[in-house]
């Protein structure tokens, strides 16, 4: 009886809340993020993965390419870093954030443009710059020169001037409260400071606390940038363990619970800084059962990467993965409905439409996404829909990118890719099929194993009349229930004979032809 099953009836307890789960292993670290027991966003690292998006590095230009705008910089990786021009200008603010004027003056400052970047960056050059995404298959690291250092409220810009809130603080009462902070902050010139989403509801003090923490941050930085010579990392971007303190540990979350003793005492003293309330929501688990399988984050892990995840309406999508492209179809299955075709194929589409934006955050996929709705004839309906992703893509930390529905019934978007996906990381491709996903049929094997033996045959007429034939169980079965006449009639047509042994550890799509007697290999 399954856990689901189970609570239906009154047998076992749901879970409820907002809970983040942390299992910790000598060679991977988990992180889960449950709300009311459903997992929303899952992480893994691993300790011979390291993750380099966030760290900064002090690095030396090796060539520049004017055809593609961007130059390569050496910051000690196999692969040079890729820094186009456009990330090597001073960068304006993100859409998603408001910008708020400081007061006081501000230093004039000559306006640069992507034709000065080869002056200022020549060949040989040392150049300070941040990854902002991870070397992936044959690509290198991304670079920028534009630095940010993300805190538990604040992001600290040491190279910008600017300020902002995010946008994603809805309230006008907060927002203005938080302008008023962000006012009254000792800043030092010409840098600039974000008030993170989680930044809403909190004192002033958390805000002068975070500040100073990043301000020590920097400074150590600069002192590495000044002692360290080229290439050479300045800053390493925290561990999961403590990204997820900073990024996930807000007021909506009820509980922290974790197996390792280490690392709940590291997690309660990094949160101690800035709040004893918050510190107190961090748990040790020591129970017999493994976490992640009591509190069913395992088997939701493995449900939520099949090719094919099933719907609550009985409908379900299916997402195939390229390099460059993610496509995601979506399928009615058992959800036949009524009478009202329309209302079936929008109530599957809706549910797709939320279940294709927790998959994206799940797997950490990302570049170029279509999703292939069912059709719709109602503006409406596809308008629904449209809306409906773009709500559960509202928490997403990755930037995208919609575009509404085509009449084709399309969705196209993009999500940033700073990093390899989670199934690139977990798994291997299939050293059997090599990613193909499927093998040729026995028909089809058969088709190739009787067009050989009339080469070889034929070439061989005069000289070998008993040939040896090595297949798989699989094939061979076909051969003795269907194709048995052919053989028989091609053993008439060359006056030879043909034996048959079938080997399971062959491959399916392999066969060997040899001579009888002396066991050499036979070709065409």
């Amino acid at each position: 009886m399954t856990e689901r099953v189970k609570r239906l009836i009154g047998l076992a307890p749901r879970q409820t809340g907002n809970k983040l789960i942390i299992n910790c292993e000598k060679l991977e670290r988990r992180v889960a993020l449950l709300e009311n027991g459903v997992l929303e966003e899952y992480s893994i690292e691993r300790q011979t993965d390291r993750n380099i998006v966030g760290s900064i590095f002090k690095g030396r230009v090796r060539n520049i390419e004017h055809g593609l705008k961007a130059m390569f910089v050496d910051i000690g990786f196999e692969k040079n870093a890729f820094l186009h021009f456009w990330d090597a200008l001073p960068a304006a603010l993100d859409s998603g954030v408001e910008q708020v004027e400081r007061g006081g003056s501000k230093r004039e400052q000559k306006r640069i443009t992507a034709k000065d970047i080869p002056s200022i960056y020549p060949v040989g050059a040392e150049v300070l710059v941040q990854v902002t995404k991870g070397p992936i298959s044959t690509k290198g690291p991304r670079i920028t020169t534009n630095l940010s250092l993300p805190g538990r409220y604040l992001v600290l810009m040491p190279y910008s001037d600017q300020c902002g809130i995010s946008r994603k603080i809805e309230s006008a009462k907060e927002r203005d409260r938080l302008r008023t902070i962000l006012k009254e902050l000792d800043l030092p010139e010409n840098m600039g400071v974000i008030v993170r989403t989680v930044g809403e509801g909190q004192r002033a003090r958390y805000f002068v606390r975070d500040l100073g923490l990043l301000l020590e941050q920097w400074k150590a930085i600069e002192d590495a940038m000044k002692a360290k010579p080229a290439p050479s990392c300045v800053f390493e971007e925290p561990d999961l363990i403590e990204r997820t303190v900073r990024d996930f540990l807000t007021d909506e979350i009820d509980e922290v619970i974790c197996d390792d003793e280490n690392a709940v005492k590291r997690m309660t003293d990094m949160v101690g800084q800035i709040s004893r309330r918050s510190a107190s929501r961090i748990k040790h688990y020591s129970g017999p059962q493994p976490l992640f399988e009591n509190f069913n984050v395992q088997k939701q892990i493995d449900d939520a990467f099949h090719r094919q995840v099933w719907l609550p309406c009985g409908g379900y999508i299916v997402i195939d993965e390229t390099e460059a492209l993610i496509a995601i179809d979506v399928n009615t299955g058992r959800n036949k409905g009524g009478k009202d075709i329309e209302k079936t194929i929008l109530q599957t589409n809706l549910e797709a439409a939320s279940e294709m934006a927790r998959q994206m955050r799940l797997r950490n996929i990302g570049g170029l996404i279509i999703g292939d709705f069912i059709d719709m004839k109602s503006r409406r309906d596809q308008q629904a829909v449209f809306q409906r992703v773009k709500d559960g893509l509202r928490r997403d930390k990755a930037k995208t990118h919609v575009l509404p529905i085509s009449p084709l019934g399309l969705l196209e978007m993009t999500r940033q890719r700073a990093a390899e996906s989670i199934s690139g990381a977990v798994f291997d491709s299939c050293p059997y099929c090599h990613g193909h996903g499927k093998v040729k049929s026995a028909m089809t094997m058969s088709v190739e194993l009787q067009r050989e033996l009339h080469q070889v045959m034929r070439k061989y007429q005069d000289s070998i009349h008993e040939i040896k034939i090595i297949v798989h169980p699989h094939l061979m079965d076909r051969l003795r229930k269907e194709d048995e006449e052919l053989l028989v009639e091609i053993e008439r047509k060359y006056a030879g004979r043909l034996t048959f042994r079938s080997d399971p550890t062959l491959h399916h799509e392999k066969f060997s032809i040899t001579d009888a007697n002396t066991g050499a290999e036979l070709k065409a």
